[in-house]
Parts: C-alpha cells; structure tokens; sequence
C-alpha cells in the first residue's frame, strides 16, 4: 500500500537555492535530501555527508537543505518519492545496505529495488567478526571450527534483530562455515554500544559489528577482531586485521552511503548527479570529511551502482527466502 498521506506537509517545504557548478553548464536549482529517519542517525550522516561535502568543495554556493521523513526504517520516503516526487530532478534520498536488507525484505510494501535511480554512493563502512580478547579463538578458522561442531554453543549478537543488517553478516559466517543460519543463536540489542557492552561482559562470545565503531576498542586491547567483511584490508588502525576472503571464506559486507532520485527523473537530470557526485568523491577535502565520518572511501555511481545494488537486493532475497523471513 501506497503511504502518502502521512508527508502531505512535505510539499510545501520551503527549499533555499543552490548553485551547481562542475556539470556541462552550471545552473542554479533548489535542491533537497531526505534522511528517512529521525535526525542524528545514519540517514542524517549520509545526507549531511554531501550536502557538507559539496558545500565545503566549493561545488555549491549556497547550503542543501536537510530533510527528515522517519517511518517504515524508509519505507514511508521510498513510497513518497514513487507516489509524489517521481520526476523531481533536484531531490536525493539517503540510502544505505539497510535499504537494500528491507527491499529484500519486502518491507518497501509494492516496490522493489527497480522502482527508483540509484545514483551513487560516497562512503562505505564494513562488518567485522569481533570477540573478546580473551576468546579461545584466535583465527576465523578456530571460530568456523567449533561453529560447525557447536553451532548453537556460540551466542552472536549484534545491534538489530533477525533480519536485520548485523543478523545476516552471522547469518552470512554461518553459511560460510556450511552451517544453517536457522540453527544460529543470535541474540538482538538495541544498538551497537549495548551489543559490545555484553561481548565484553561475556554475555555473548561473537559480535557483529563494524569497522568503525572499533576503533576506540582496538586501542584499548580488550578485543579481538577475527575478520573484516571488507574486499581487502584497511589502512591505518585495521591493517592488521585479515579479511575472511583471505582466510579461505567468502563473506563480505559492505555497509555504504548513497543516494537515489524518483523513477521518472530524466536521463540528464540524474546524470547531472552522477557528475557532481563523482567530482566530490575525487576532492582530498571530501577525503577528510568523510573519514571524520568514521567512513572508508567508496566510489560507485550510475550504472555501476545501479547494478551493485539490484544485486545486493537479490543476493539478501535469496538469503532471507532461505530462513523464511522473505514476505
């Protein structure tokens, strides 16, 4: 079912001017993201990371207003922009993998992943295999081990229940080791910070987590990351940590940051986006920004990350259809 009735308000928005510069021609256009969420959470990160991102650039004259439709985990502004703002050429969304979990979900009610132009992303964060310092694990290998004997002796938590993003990176290892995520024990937190309170409280053995929210716990010493769900190591902080492909297993999870615009956006509109987004991506000053942001570089747009999404979605469908939670 359509929900369009609960952003009716949103029309008469007053949106304040910007100037593109770096396309074919410039040209001055009131522009808009959507954060479809509630201020301060990922959503707002993302959409607050190119609207400060071309401002800081130099690539707009005038700030990007910032808009905020919770509902749905982004259901209520996927179904806005098919039911009301299908055409609008100087609206982004916020997107994330969590979108792409939720379409896979069917939790977008009649649309699919088809159903809007996936412009590009800008960032990325990855999953990580993490267990306390005092684990017996000391390698992937050691944790897929016993997986495989023990499957429901090993408590994995993370912050989301199942279905959700940090569920199917465990689902995912599960797999990896030829174990069924059905007979994992998985236990849901509210946030990320709770789960890895009861990690190192030892009141889960493996959390689920991501790369940047480690950090501080990387220093501290008092855990121990067995994987990054990332295509090859980081730098920095991470360059020690192996990835699981490079330890014989084929589990990767990216969580990245872009954007799309409504399905009848024409084709010179939405490669104006691609352009300007793909010309920040390239700024050392967005570098700076976006790793203030706790993000690793990612640089996927137009076709390319049209592409990478769909297959995402498909890739999770199959996933969630396997357990029984696809709708």
């Amino acid at each position: 079912m359509k929900i369009n009735k609960a952003f009716r308000h949103c029309s008469g928005l007053a949106l304040l001017g910007l100037l593109f510069t770096g396309g074919a021609q410039a040209q001055s256009n009131s522009t808009e993201c959507i954060a479809p969420a509630k201020p301060g959470g990922g959503y707002d990160l993302t959409c607050r990371l190119a609207a400060n991102g071309l401002q800081e650039t130099g690539l707009i004259d005038r700030p990007m207003v910032v808009s905020y439709m919770p509902g749905g985990i982004g259901a209520v502004a996927y179904n806005h922009v098919n039911g009301v703002r299908k055409d609008d050429p100087n609206l982004i969304v916020a997107a994330s993998t969590g979108a792409a979990v939720n379409l896979a979900l069917g939790k977008f009610g009649e649309y699919d992943a088809d159903e809007v132009r996936w412009v590009g992303a800008l960032g990325v964060d990855y999953g990580a295999i993490v267990v306390n310092a005092d684990a017996p694990w000391q390698s992937l290998d050691d944790l897929m081990d016993e997986l495989r004997d023990n499957p429901g002796e090993i408590a994995f938590g993370a912050g989301g229940t199942v279905g959700s993003q940090d569920w199917m990176k465990a689902a995912l290892t599960a797999k990896a080791a030829d174990v069924s995520p059905q007979s994992l024990r998985y236990v849901a937190f509210e946030g990320g910070g709770e789960a890895l309170a009861a990690l190192l409280g030892n009141h889960i053995q493996v959390f689920t987590g991501d790369l940047s929210e480690l950090k501080s716990q990387l220093e501290s010493g008092k855990v121990r990351v067995l994987a990054a769900l990332s295509e090859e190591r980081m730098d920095g902080p991470y360059a020690e940590i192996p990835t699981a492909a490079e330890q014989g297993y084929d589990v990767q999870w990216p969580i990245w940051r872009g954007y799309y615009m409504g399905p009848n956006v024409d084709d010179a509109a939405y490669q104006a986006w691609v352009e300007r987004l793909a010309a920040l991506a390239e700024e050392p000053a967005f570098a700076e920004l976006r790793e203030a942001r706790g993000l690793f570089p990612m640089s996927r747009f137009g076709d390319d990350f049209d592409g990478y999404v769909k297959q995402q979605v498909a890739e999770f469908k199959s996933l969630a259809e396997e357990v029984g939670l696809a709708q």
